[in-house]
């Protein structure tokens, strides 16, 4: 495999999907060298085959505001590798949302679900619909016309979405309602994230947060030291931001910053159950602030205006937000403030460039496919549950969660070890992840 003519000739196939291309290339310049061990995976034109998505629908999603004034967005579905199991990802609703966008998080969902001993295949879609400052009705009428386009390419053992960006239960929910009424089944499994008394699985809103912090314990761990007592920064107040803040909080930790577009709070004393507790009325909102929290908790709260949470000492960074929104200016900052371990909640949360610097400093770091991991994995977890017509008690998930994260822990572990010793948690997770799919397609033939 030749790492850089397979990006040249992706870039004149897709000029300008750059989040794409930044994610196909981190991922083979990570398995270039375990790959070109496997001849019979270059016969079988591996590489380039994973590279592609199966199929990509895209279509027009229709609509009428409260104003009875109709508007149009465009819809995506980004069915990328099923070789070992039904296509699996979140809808993210976002202006920002465009092709090149859900392509590399299809790709990275490939792996991510290949981590998590699941059988589940990698996917992604969504809309440029803003759900900021829409009324519920709003929401609502596009959630129905955005399922009236894609409901037919749905199912349990063919493709199953999830929230993301944008998507909450109350999306999930608007949008298995259209489905059940032109499917005319009730089948629970085509969707997850679904509410708890419908189909949903205990600890799901939580998830992403909690694995994420069972990875960075275990993280922690390997590196000779825990969490107790450790300050962490992160980004973002949705529902990963919240499950990070409420289990960083309960493993001992002390969250002294949260952000969003707007700019930081910074809360020198750690976030408290009620200030996290608000973080959920923050983001059902819509009004995407961070400074409501100070507003709500002046004596606690500091926002400043334009910073990110990295401008905050701290021990811990954990971008919960949105993908490359720590830049290698920002992994300065955090290092010359003394942070050693930066663990990635969001999916590339951070830049080429932020990863380098960390690494080049002695900072660990992982990625998002290994450390936000427990989100789909708990999708899975919840398949499984519908797929058995039952409910598991909230101590049976969170043990299969805790499991699923120690055994990509292990993988990355595994797969990442140098031979001074330290853990390339980046080449560990892209080599576990990318062998269990390239053995797949290897043994299903050329299809």
């Amino acid at each position: 495999m030749n790492v850089e003519q397979i990006m040249q000739s992706l870039a004149a196939k897709h000029p300008g999907e750059n989040e794409y291309l930044q994610a196909v290339q981190e991922v083979l310049e990570s398995i270039e060298e375990v790959y070109n061990q496997h001849p019979e995976f270059e016969k079988a034109k591996i590489v380039e085959r994973m590279v592609e998505p199966d199929r990509i629908f895209t279509f027009r999603v229709t609509w009428v505001d409260d104003n009875g004034e109709v508007q149009s967005n465009l819809g995506y579905r980004v069915q990328f590798n099923g070789a070992i199991g039904p296509y699996k990802g979140g809808l993210r609703f976002h202006p920002a949302v465009n092709l090149s966008m859900l392509k590399f998080l299809g790709f990275e969902q490939t792996f991510k679900n290949a981590l998590t001993t699941l059988p589940m295949g990698g996917g992604k879609g969504g809309a440029d619909f803003n759900p900021v400052g829409k009324s519920d009705a709003e929401i609502m009428r596009f959630c129905q016309a955005f399922m009236l386009e894609l409901w037919q390419h749905l199912g349990p053992d063919t493709d199953v979405p999830a929230g993301d960006v944008g998507v909450g239960g109350r999306e999930i929910g608007y949008m298995y309602g259209m489905y059940k009424k032109l499917a005319r089944e009730y089948n629970t499994g085509v969707l997850t994230g679904k509410g708890m008394t419908w189909g949903g699985s205990i600890l799901r809103p939580e998830a992403t947060g909690f694995g994420a912090l069972y990875f960075t314990e275990h993280l922690l761990a390997t590196a000779g030291t825990d969490i107790k007592g450790k300050t962490v920064a992160l980004s973002g107040f949705g529902n990963v931001a919240w499950g990070a803040a409420t289990k960083a909080t309960e493993l001992g930790a002390k969250v002294v910053a949260i952000s969003g577009p707007d700019g930081v709070c910074e809360i020198p004393d750690g976030i408290t159950k009620e200030m996290i507790d608000y973080m959920l009325e923050m983001r059902a909102s819509n009004r995407n602030k961070v400074e409501d929290m100070a507003t709500k908790f002046p004596a606690a709260a500091k926002f400043t205006a334009g910073k990110k949470a990295w401008s905050v000492k701290c021990d811990i960074a954990l971008p919960c937000a949105f993908q490359n929104e720590l830049n290698g200016d920002d992994a300065k900052e955090l290092i010359a403030n003394g942070t050693k371990y930066c663990c990635e909640v969001s999916n590339m949360g951070c830049t080429p460039e932020a990863i380098h610097t960390f690494q080049t400093n002695g900072v660990i770091f992982a990625p998002g496919k290994a450390v936000n991991a427990g989100g789909v994995a708990t999708s899975g977890l919840e398949m499984t549950q519908n797929a058995a017509h039952l409910s598991w008690a909230p101590a049976e998930v969170d043990a299969k969660l805790h499991f699923i994260m120690e055994s990509i822990h292990e993988a990355c572990v595994k797969f990442g070890k140098k031979e001074d010793g330290t853990i390339d948690y980046v080449k560990g997770a892209n080599i576990a992840g990318f062998m269990k799919v390239a053995q797949a397609m290897l043994e299903q033939g050329i299809i």
